[in-house]
């Protein structure tokens, strides 16, 4: 019978690595990844509050749990995590009460923060009819986790992305011409940011999510057990070629993501914006257009 390095039955095999890990060596190993990550790339410094950006699925709770596990002994850092409610039908209702159980557990604050507060209405009622709910969604929780961040005194924010997302988001980017934004990935965005932005940490880039989700799992972390209702896009397309391609070639994402990583030097030099930022007429927010992305698709007449 295949058994762990350290001989007990394991629960998880990496194709990639070819090695088999039980529950314990699986726990250890990925809680050593996340904090490799946060040392090698200096995610987390003394005096830093970190907002963590918690939905309530698998990926921002282990996250949080991660994050909050690593700064038990770290006197000099704060946690905080942030929910956004964009109003999306039953689903984040659900997600929420998730959210809240864990930050209660963990004892760790808990701020809450929706679209209809600061939009005017909720999501389900702005996308009505449209096929682009993704992208009001997106920006609309972009723009909030970032104002929310700063009101707080965050010096960070903490997203859930994992390997996957990373590495669809490399292919979106380069099929839509997107060099801008490809330009602002990575496992920390500009620190210092640009005055108004929070820089951005990712821990978990590096992790692909079926072991995220299994973290989750086997650590007892609330999660919803769905998917959001409105995915839909380039993405779910995106996800399906990848899984493909990392079936058939193991290490696929991990090969697509170093790759970009190497180049991405290159093209934030290419695209970096030269112009100053100024602030939005609408909202006061940062941008470096006289409306900003989010007035114009939340806030126009």
């Amino acid at each position: 019978m295949t058994k762990c390095k350290c001989g007990r039955k394991p629960v998880y095999f990496r194709r990639y690595e070819g090695h088999y890990y039980c529950k314990c060596c699986f726990l250890s190993m990925i809680e050593k990844k996340f904090n490799k990550t946060v040392g090698k790339y200096r995610l987390v410094q003394n005096g830093d509050h970190i907002v963590v950006g918690l939905s309530g699925g698998k990926d921002s709770s282990t996250a949080l749990y991660l994050m909050n596990r690593l700064l038990q002994k770290r006197e000099n850092v704060s946690l905080t995590a942030v929910s956004i409610d964009e109003g999306i039908g039953t689903y984040r209702p659900k997600t929420l009460e998730l959210a809240k159980k864990l930050c209660k557990d963990l004892e760790v604050p808990h701020k809450l923060y929706s679209f209809q507060k600061e939009f005017g209405k909720p999501l389900d009622k702005k996308i009505k009819g449209s096929k682009d709910a993704c992208t009001f969604c997106g920006v609309g929780r972009r723009y909030l986790l970032n104002k929310a961040s700063r009101e707080l005194g965050a010096t960070k924010l903490c997203v859930g992305h994992n390997l996957d997302d990373e590495a669809q988001s490399v292919l979106m980017n380069l099929l839509r011409g997107d060099l801008l934004r490809a330009g602002r990935m990575g496992t920390i965005t500009e620190n210092p940011a640009p005055k108004g932005f929070i820089p951005r940490i990712k821990p978990l880039r590096f992790i692909p999510e079926k072991e995220t989700a299994l973290y989750a799992i086997l650590r007892g972390l609330p999660s919803p057990g769905s998917e959001c209702p409105n995915l839909g896009g380039l993405r779910p397309e995106i996800r399906v070629f990848l899984n493909e391609m990392e079936q058939k070639r193991a290490g696929t994402k991990f090969a697509l993501l170093e790759s970009f990583d190497k180049l991405s030097p290159f093209v934030q030099k290419a695209v970096q914006y030269k112009g100053p930022l100024t602030k939005c007429k609408k909202c006061k927010e940062p941008s470096s257009k006289e409306v900003c992305k989010t007035c114009e698709l939340w806030k126009s007449a």
